[in-house]
């Protein structure tokens, strides 16, 4: 008999309540975190085909202990209320972990978007941006979307300008969403920004060799092998990072029509390429295809990364999982039940709620420059650049009047006079917020006798985040 698993919400709740139980918080607190403040569902008609076709949305707010709240709209038939409340409360979670000053929020529309062309597509989301908008669930000060599963950049651009044309005085209209185009006032870095930040969650896991050792590893992140679920956005930023930049062996992709695999390492730019062109990984001529695609969750590898839905490892599987790490780049993709079951067994788990984090924290970067209208880096780049030209004329004016007759290689030079521009600022300050979260959180792992997981770190840290912020506005 199949075990029956539990939601995804199910398991949000029980993974809080495991964290919230270890902690002393006033009565009734740990209630007013939880629960989900609002829910709104929205049926709405356009005219397309002929006809006119009814779709259903939900903008879920869980936690206004910040405002704005901040959360990514997805596009998908399996799309309901509990996955979007559980989204939600999991973005508030995540957003006090990596102290991005939001509070949690997360929709969805009913609509699978392979069905419908470029035009019908936007004329779906601009009446969903209105249907938004009057209730105030979207708007740069009080509740701010962002791309999720099933949208991107074209569907941000979309949103912002049917809100613009519903609210012309609104100067920091363009903050209303983020994930937007480079040329709608979006930000770069922000597409790769997920994958980044699950390669630097990983980098940081191998830069502590205490941590490294609870899941019997060692060394650097080269040469290590890593399975990858799903090669969407998220998927595919993180595999070609750590591929190319870290030199580990992307050794199987698991996609909707099954897997491929090669022990020497997948071309992953290749394989993007194939999947865009065919719609599959079957058939690609750098390895090896396995029509069970999700079967390969249990290879053997060093690093196990599901970005694709929640719940891929759960209750019936967890037992063969052979990773010796999981990076949870999706939401949820372990159940409570599988958490368990993987603790038992000495997986480490690095949790959704940090390895994911990239996004809505360059999000954050991104909704920052809207609010300030200018890009980051344009009033100090060129004084950076001049104030080190003044040190490299100063070191060969005194190389020349000494007759040491030492020059700068040209790489160095160049690289030292040319100031960061927005993409290189992106990246260091998603670099740094990775960084001090992984440290807040092992801070707690470590030193905490009652904390035996990465994830119920995560959550303390959380929780007690947000309580500070509760106990500061007199709760």
């Amino acid at each position: 008999m199949a075990i029956k698993h539990k939601s995804f919400r199910d398991s949000v709740d029980k993974m809080f309540t495991h964290a919230a139980g270890l902690m002393s918080l006033p009565p009734g607190l740990e209630e007013k975190i939880r629960v989900c403040n609002s829910t709104y569902t929205v049926r709405f008609g356009v005219r397309l085909r002929g006809e006119i076709q009814t779709f259903t949305g939900y903008r879920s707010v869980h936690s206004e202990h910040m405002e704005p709240v901040k959360g990514g709209i997805r596009y998908s038939m399996d799309v309901n209320q509990d996955e979007v409340e559980a989204l939600a409360a999991l973005m508030t979670y995540k957003c006090a972990l990596v102290e991005v000053p939001f509070g949690g929020s997360k929709g969805g529309l009913r609509i699978d978007p392979r069905e419908w062309n470029e035009d019908e597509l936007e004329r779906i989301t601009r009446r969903f941006t209105y249907e938004l908008s009057r209730r105030n669930l979207i708007s740069p000060s009080q509740n701010v979307p962002a791309p999720d599963m099933g949208t991107g950049e074209r569907e941000m651009a979309w949103m912002a300008d049917a809100y613009k044309r519903l609210h012309p005085d609104d100067i920091n209209a363009k903050a209303c969403v983020t994930g937007k185009p480079r040329t709608a006032g979006g930000i770069d870095g922000r597409v790769e920004a997920t994958g980044r930040g699950v390669q630097y969650a990983l980098r940081e896991f191998f830069r502590h060799d205490d941590v490294m050792k609870r899941a019997g590893l060692e060394g650097g992140l080269a040469g290590k092998r890593v399975v990858v679920q799903g090669l969407g956005n998220v998927g595919y930023h993180a595999a070609l990072f750590l591929s190319q930049e870290d030199k580990a062996l992307i050794t199987t992709v698991i996609e909707r029509d099954g897997a491929v695999s090669n022990p020497r390492g997948l071309d992953v730019g290749a394989l993007k390429a194939h999947i865009a062109a065919t719609g599959g990984v079957e058939g690609f001529t750098g390895g090896d295809f396995r029509p069970e695609g999700l079967a390969a969750l249990e290879d053997e590898c060093d690093v196990l990364i599901p970005a694709a839905v929640e719940s891929v490892i759960h209750a019936d599987n967890a037992d063969r999982i052979r990773a010796k790490v999981i990076v949870e780049a999706a939401n949820g993709p372990v159940t409570a039940d599988a958490d368990a079951i993987l603790k038992h067994k000495g997986v480490v788990i690095i949790p959704d709620m940090y390895a994911n984090s990239g996004g809505v924290t360059v999000s954050y970067f991104e909704w920052v420059k809207n609010l300030s209208q200018i890009s980051l880096g344009r009033l100090e780049r060129r004084h950076e650049e001049a104030r080190a030209r003044v040190l490299v004329e100063e070191l060969e004016r005194l190389s020349a009047d000494t007759g040491l007759n030492w020059t700068l290689s040209k790489g160095f030079k160049e690289a030292f006079l040319t100031g960061a521009d927005e993409l290189e600022l992106v990246r260091s300050g998603l670099d740094d917020t990775m960084r001090e979260a992984f440290g807040k959180m092992k801070e707690v792992w470590v030193n905490n006798s009652k904390v035996d997981d990465m994830r119920t770190a995560a959550y303390v840290v959380a929780i007690r985040r947000i309580s500070n912020v509760y106990g500061s506005l007199g709760l």
